[in-house]
């Protein structure tokens, strides 16, 4: 399983729609149900998933779900 397809299986439980996709563009805006309370949820989520932690730097940097996805690969967290 790659980060992107294990990442967007944490989207479609989150939001609860199995036809979600999620691509490296991906951005909050694209969602209508990501807001920031969604935005904690899913943060802690995938730290969990992929046994890591981010720090409020890292979290503030992030754009859109490819900069996550190349944080994610950059230290090495397991898919």
């Amino acid at each position: 399983m790659t980060t992107l397809s294990k990442i967007e299986s944490i989207f479609r439980d989150t939001f609860e729609d199995d036809t979600l996709v999620i691509t490296h563009a991906t951005k909050a805006d694209d969602i209508d149900e990501w807001d920031s309370l969604t935005h904690v949820g899913l943060i802690l989520t995938i730290e969990a998933a992929f046994e890591t932690r981010f720090n409020t730097t890292e979290i503030a940097s992030l754009q859109n779900v490819g900069d996550l996805v190349t944080l994610l690969e950059n230290r090495g967290a397991a898919a």
